[in-house]
C-alpha cells in the first residue's frame, strides 16, 4: 500500500513528531510558527525551499484547523502554501448558514469541504485522494469524535494499523482525505457534523456522524500522539528516549476565560453552563496533556502552565520527574492575554479579536501574533540533536 510510509516508519535512528492544536481561524498562528521553523530548517540543514516539514517531520498530527495543518504538511505542501490558503480560504470556511439554520448550526460546511477537496487533489495531483494516497510523505493522524458510538477517532494511514488493512471492506484509507478533515473540524454550533460511509458500495455499508475532535479530550494530540507512536497495539514502535524521539507541540494561543467581576453566583445558571463548560472541559484537558509532556520529556521550551507548576523547563544536569525521560518536549503557543500580547510588542491587538475561533474579520492581528511569537520563541537551539 504505502511503501514510503512504511519504510519511513521503520527506517532506523531518531524520530520527530508534530503534534497541531485545534483552534478554528486561530490556527494561523500555527501556520505563521510552523513557517518560521520551516525556513529556520532549511537553513541548518542548507537545504533550498524544496525541503517542506514533511521532509523533517515522520509523524504529524492535528485536531479540527490542526488536523488541517497536519494533513496539507503530510501531502507535501510548504509553510507558504498552507499560509495561503488559510488566508484566501479563510473566511470562506466561516460562511454563515441560513436564518433557518442557525439553530442548529452558524457555518454551512459545504465552502470548507470544496475548499479541502481541491487542495489536496492540486497537491497530490489525484481526485478525490483518499487517506491511503501513497503521495501522503509522513505518517499523519487526525482526531475527530465518533458521535454515534460515542467516543473520540484518531485516525491514521499507517498501513499496519487494525482498521487500515486492506482486506477489509470498511478499510479507513479507502476514504476521502478532505472528508476526514472536515470530520475533524465540525465543531458543534458552529459548523454542521460530518457524515462518512464505510464499505460503501457493498452490502456491509454503514455510517457514522463525526464532530470536531476538539469536543474530545484531545484538542491537545501531543500525548495521543505519543501514545500511538510507542503503544504495541498501533505497530509504530518507535524507541523512546530524549535521543530517540522529539514531540514539537504547537497551540493557537491561550487564554484564560476570567468570570466577569461583580458575577455572583446566583449568574450562574444554565446558559451560562452551556456557554462555558465545553471550552472549559477543553482548555483543562489541553494543559493536562501538556503538563504530561512536559512530566514525561525533557522540556526545552514552552510558558508558564499556572503558578504552582511553573513551565517544567528542566535544566541541564538536572530532572523534574523521578522516571526516565522517554522523549524531548517543545510546545509553542502564544499567550494571548493583554500581558501576553503587550510582550509581544502588540499593544494594538485587543485580545478578545484573536482568541474565538471564527473571527475571521481580525485574521491580520491573529498572523501578527503567530509571526510575533515565532520571531522571540522559536530558537534553532531547541533542537539540537534532531537536526
Amino acid at each position: 500500500m504505502t511503501p514510503t510510509i512504511l519504510s519511513r516508519m521503520q527506517a532506523p535512528g531518531p524520530k520527530k513528531i508534530l503534534a497541531c492544536d485545534g483552534g478554528g481561524i486561530l490556527g494561523l498562528m500555527s501556520v505563521e510558527i510552523l513557517a518560521k521553523l520551516e525556513y529556520q530548517l532549511r537553513v541548518s540543514l542548507g537545504k533550498d525551499n524544496s525541503f517542506v516539514l514533511a521532509d523533517y517531520f515522520d509523524f504529524v498530527c492535528g485536531t479540527s484547523t490542526g488536523a488541517i495543518i497536519a494533513a496539507c504538511i503530510a501531502s507535501g505542501m510548504s509553510m507558504d502554501k498552507i499560509r495561503q490558503f488559510y488566508l484566501d480560504s479563510g473566511k470562506q470556511m466561516f460562511d454563515k448558514a441560513s436564518v433557518f439554520k442557525r439553530l442548529n448550526y452558524s457555518y454551512n460546511d459545504e465552502p470548507l469541504a470544496k475548499l479541502l477537496r481541491k487542495a489536496f487533489d492540486d497537491q497530490l495531483l489525484e481526485s478525490n485522494a483518499t487517506l491511503g494516497s501513497p503521495k501522503l510523505r509522513s505518517l499523519l493522524m487526525m482526531v475527530m469524535r465518533n458521535h454515534s458510538t460515542d467516543s473520540p477517532w484518531p485516525v491514521t494511514n499507517n498501513p499496519l494499523a487494525k482498521y487500515n488493512d486492506l482486506s477489509r471492506r470498511d478499510c479507513n484509507l479507502f476514504l476521502p482525505l478532505w472528508q476526514l478533515v472536515r470530520a475533524s473540524t465540525a465543531a458543534p454550533t458552529f459548523f454542521p457534523p460530518e457524515v462518512v460511509t464505510f464499505a460503501a458500495g457493498t452490502p456491509e455499508e454503514y455510517q457514522f456522524i463525526f464532530v470536531d475532535g476538539g469536543v474530545t479530550t484531545y484538542n491537545n494530540p501531543a500525548y495521543l500522539a505519543f501514545q500511538m507512536a510507542t503503544a504495541a497495539p498501533y505497530n509504530i514502535n518507535w524507541q523512546t528516549g530524549e535521543d530517540q524521539l522529539l514531540i514539537v507541540s504547537v497551540g493557537t494561543g491561550s487564554a484564560a476565560k476570567l468570570l466577569k467581576k461583580g458575577t455572583d453566583a446566583d449568574d450562574l445558571n444554565v446558559l451560562h453552563y452551556a456557554q462555558n463548560v465545553p471550552s472549559a472541559l477543553m482548555n483543562a484537558a489541553s494543559s493536562g496533556w501538556d503538563m504530561a509532556c512536559r512530566t514525561l520529556g525533557v522540556c526545552k521550551h514552552g510558558g508558564i502552565i499556572d503558578r504552582e507548576i511553573g513551565d517544567m523547563l528542566q535544566p541541564p544536569m538536572q530532572s523534574n520527574f523521578t522516571g526516565p525521560k522517554l522523549f524531548t518536549y517543545l510546545r509553542y503557543d502564544p499567550a494571548v492575554t493583554r500581558d501576553g500580547l503587550n510582550t509581544l510588542g502588540l499593544q494594538d491587538v485587543d485580545p478578545a479579536k484573536v482568541q474565538t475561533l471564527d473571527s475571521v474579520n481580525y485574521i491580520g492581528d491573529i498572523q501578527r501574533v503567530g509571526i510575533e511569537y515565532a520571531k522571540s520563541h522559536l530558537k534553532s537551539e531547541h533542537f539540537k540533536g534532531f537536526v
